[in-house]
């Protein structure tokens, strides 16, 4: 390539967004989060929006140009979606047939069924897997929380003895494990290998649900004892 084809490349190339130093680029990303979690827990916002804010802050913080930093969200956001789109369409849909169909319940009572006593923890983190494989964490949230309810009520448990596995179980797919919509997204923003990485997230995966599941569940119930609601 000659000389005059590499100057002709750069100066097509976008100027990269910068900032004034690392530290002030540390500051606007926690700066982002706070603003993110403030506007979901404080006002509501729906978790997108939310999320979309949190990113021009974070942009404005770091002392971009804000026309920059609505073309790199644009753009990346327009990448995200080409990339797992359909994948993300599809999880949606099988998670509503899931619920519609009573296939969740079914599976719910199989395993329940199979379970009891100091099984029962364990039996969720199954139930919160299976269920919220291919589904977001939000779904899986509103799937499980008549089961956890039911479960608790009638085996005299805990809220937080059922409820912590549950959700240790959803976390995890949610961020480790594909073919979960949420992994798959990070998967095609970095361009990682797809093997690899269901490899070394169920590696991590395993260890992670059980110490943050069944086993902080138990220590959590004995601190903050909640009992099953009557209704």
């Amino acid at each position: 390539m000659t000389r005059l084809s590499v100057e002709m490349l750069a100066a097509d190339a976008p100027e990269p967004i910068t900032s004034a130093g690392h530290a002030q680029l540390g500051i606007a990303v926690l700066a982002g989060i706070a603003v993110i979690v403030l506007l979901i827990t404080k006002f509501k916002l729906h978790a997108f929006l939310a999320l979309t804010i949190g990113s021009l802050a974070l942009g404005a913080i770091a002392g971009a140009p804000l026309d920059k930093v609505l073309t790199s969200f644009s753009t990346g956001l327009g990448t995200t979606v080409a990339g797992v789109g359909v994948l993300i369409a599809l999880g949606a849909i099988l998670g509503k047939m899931l619920a519609d169909s009573g296939g969740a319940d079914q599976i719910v009572d199989t395993i329940l069924a199979k379970a009891g006593g100091r099984s029962m923890p364990w039996a969720m983190v199954l139930i919160a897997s299976v269920i919220g494989l291919p589904l977001f964490f939000e779904v899986g949230i509103v799937l499980l929380i008549p089961v956890v309810l039911m479960v608790a009520k009638r085996g005299n448990y805990s809220l937080m003895r059922i409820g912590i596995p549950a959700l240790a179980g959803l976390s995890v797919m949610h961020g480790l494990v594909p073919p979960h919509p949420g992994p798959l997204v990070a998967i095609d923003a970095v361009g990682a290998d797809l093997g690899v990485t269901l490899a070394l997230g169920v590696l991590v995966a395993i260890p992670t649900v059980i110490i943050s599941g069944p086993l902080f569940a138990k220590y959590a119930a004995r601190w903050v004892d909640v009992p099953a609601p009557s209704g």
